[in-house]
């Protein structure tokens, strides 16, 4: 489940994220003490719900928990604004799909365990964002394919720029926050934690940046990711 609307006076439209893409549902009477779903519908569960099909929105008539992902995250603020990241960007980039599911369950196991949440959502975003089809280039020239490691970013050009290829207001990179971002995006980020803090700050705005700009909008949440980093 991704998000959550109150809907009347005690039911709440359920935003979930299935195998199949997207579904939004009403849960009747979820609001009320003695609701039968209990907490079940709430951020970090993952859920078998059963929907009845209705005109313009399902209708949940049953949940079951299958696994709960806030222990962990949901009494440590990191790992919180770093979880609500991984759900906003999936309902995001879900609309047409469910590409995302199992990436998204992987994340939140992921986040729950780790000593520096951001970088397992930076790992998720890339991941998502190469599902999308706009990754960006963190090792050949995005422009000309001239082999790296190189020290320009532009998340308009693709990514990575050689010195021949520069873009207007391109960011200069130090190399070892790209390589922090390939380790991120092909090995889970296998290695990445070692990386000193800051070029793994570095390479979150990047990822940021590149995310935000392909999406052409802010993801709320990152904003209270990166205020976490002045707690």
């Amino acid at each position: 489940m991704v998000r959550t609307y109150d809907f009347g006076e005690a039911d709440r439209i359920i935003v979930l994220l299935t195998p199949a893409g997207l579904v939004r549902a009403v849960a009747k009477g979820v609001r009320r003490l003695r609701s039968r779903f209990g907490s079940r519908l709430e951020p970090f569960v993952l859920v078998q719900a059963q929907l009845y099909p209705g005109r313009n929105l399902d209708t949940i008539t049953g949940a079951d928990t299958v696994a709960y992902f806030g222990t962990g995250i949901i009494d440590r603020y990191e790992h919180y604004t770093a979880a609500c990241a991984v759900l906003e960007a999936t309902e995001r980039l879900s609309i047409d799909g469910g590409e995302l599911f199992d990436a998204a369950v992987e994340a939140l196991k992921n986040i729950q365990v780790a000593t520096r949440p951001t970088l397992a959502l930076d790992a998720f975003l890339l991941q998502a964002m190469e599902t999308a089809g706009w990754a960006p280039q963190l090792f050949d020239c995005a422009h000309c394919n001239a082999p790296g490691p190189h020290q320009l970013f532009h998340p308009g050009a693709g990514g990575a720029l050689c010195r021949n290829c520069h873009y207007s207001g391109c960011a200069e990179v130090d190399p070892e926050v790209l390589h922090v971002m390939w380790l991120l995006a092909h090995v889970g980020g296998e290695g990445a934690e070692v990386a000193p803090e800051s070029v793994c700050n570095s390479a979150h705005q990047l990822v940021r940046a590149h995310l935000q700009w392909h999406l052409e909008r802010k993801l709320g949440s990152l904003d209270f990711v990166d205020a976490g980093w002045t707690h």
